[in-house]
Formats: structure tokens, sequence, C-alpha cells
């Protein structure tokens, strides 16, 4: 369960959040500038908030009123980007395994074969992440965010970037993640289609405050 109550200022923008998600995939709807990613990136610890707590399962991440902060590489958070964001002078294979050799033996729920295999990426091992397709990028980041073996995935308009062939091919990915690995989501998107696809549970970025759907 992730459990925020936070207050962010950035310049003119502020964000205002509290909420507690519990879904196996909450998929959170909004127009560019709502704070959709702004939000992320505070649970991610890219960003700290002035006011607030951030509380992930059992673990406190952030609260203001004891100066408790986490930073970024001990939450244990897979974070997914619209454009996938690999390193481009590795293999696949080495990208694949960037988070995992930075978590110990007892923290690893997912061995590489078996997330080659659940995303059919086996057979691209071997290349260079510039060689890939947008798809098979996607597929990638994918599967790095989860063998870190996260407590929450965070998918960033994952699909964003992608033409409809694409994401068509690549939606039913998050579906089998859910039922597989287990893993929590929240993803953002400003596509109604894909939400209503993965999740009944919507909710709605408005300027800067995370609303129910009405729909």
């Amino acid at each position: 369960m992730l459990d925020v109550d936070i207050n962010v200022k950035r310049d003119d923008f502020c964000l205002q959040v509290c909420t507690k998600l519990e879904a196996p995939i909450t998929g959170i709807l909004g127009a560019s500038g709502s704070g959709k990613s702004t939000f992320l990136a505070v649970i991610a610890g890219l960003l700290k908030p002035q006011q607030g707590y951030i509380q992930l399962n059992d673990q406190r991440l952030f609260d203001a009123k004891t100066n408790l902060w986490s930073p970024p590489h001990k939450r244990r958070i897979g974070l997914v980007f619209q454009d996938g964001q690999l390193l481009p002078h590795l293999s696949v294979h080495n990208n694949l395994l960037y988070g995992y050799r930075n978590i110990t033996q007892s923290e690893r729920h997912f061995e590489l074969n078996e997330v080659a295999k659940l995303l059919e990426i086996e057979h691209l091992l071997d290349r260079k992440a510039t060689a890939l397709s947008g798809g098979e990028k996607q597929r990638v980041a994918l599967g790095r965010a989860i063998l870190y073996s996260p407590s929450v995935l965070l998918m960033d308009e994952p699909l964003s970037s992608l033409d409809e062939r694409l994401k068509n091919q690549i939606l039913p990915f998050f579906l089998r993640i859910k039922s597989e690995c287990k893993i929590p989501m929240v993803y953002v998107t400003h596509s109604p289609r894909e939400l209503d696809f993965l999740t009944d549970t919507q909710l709605v970025m408005s300027d800067g405050q995370l609303l129910a759907n009405g729909n």
C-alpha cells in the first residue's frame, strides 16, 4: 500500500495530494502539466516535498515532521519513463541487470531468464540498446525495472511515444506483470483507453490535485 499526504511547491505550481493507493494497478489520468509526473517523481525520491509524509507498505520514505528522507536508491521503487532511458553503451543483457546487480541475493525475487521470457526479449539479449525498436526498448525498460525487485512500479506515460500498433503489442505485457510478478503499479497516462484496458481503479490529476474519476 502507498500512503501519501504531501505538499510540493515548484515556482507557481503546487501539488497537494492525500491518498492511499492499494489496487494492483492504479491508473492516473491527466492533461500535460497537471502534476502527474511530479507526483511520481516525489514518490520515487527525485523531488522532495515541503510538507507531509510518504509511506510504502511498512517503510516510511519521507516525513517532514521528523526530517526523515529516504534517497531514491534506498526506496526499491521501479520507474519506467516514456522513452525507456536505456544506457546506450550497454547491451540489452547488461541494461536488464543494471539494478539487479545493486541488490543482494536475498532481495532478488526474479531472475533474468524468467523476465526475458515473460517479456519475449530472449532473442534481444546480445543487442546494443541503440539497435532496438521503440517497442523493444520499452519491454527492456520494463524488464530492468522488474529485475530490481521493486515494491512498486511507477509508469510515467510509458507508451506515449509509440504508435497504436506498438501500444497494442505492449499493453498485454503489463497485465502479465500484474498476474505473474504481483508487483503493484501506478500507471500515469493521458490515454483513457490504456487505463480502460489495464484497470478499473482510475484517478484524475488536475491542477496538482488527485481526484476520483467522475467517469
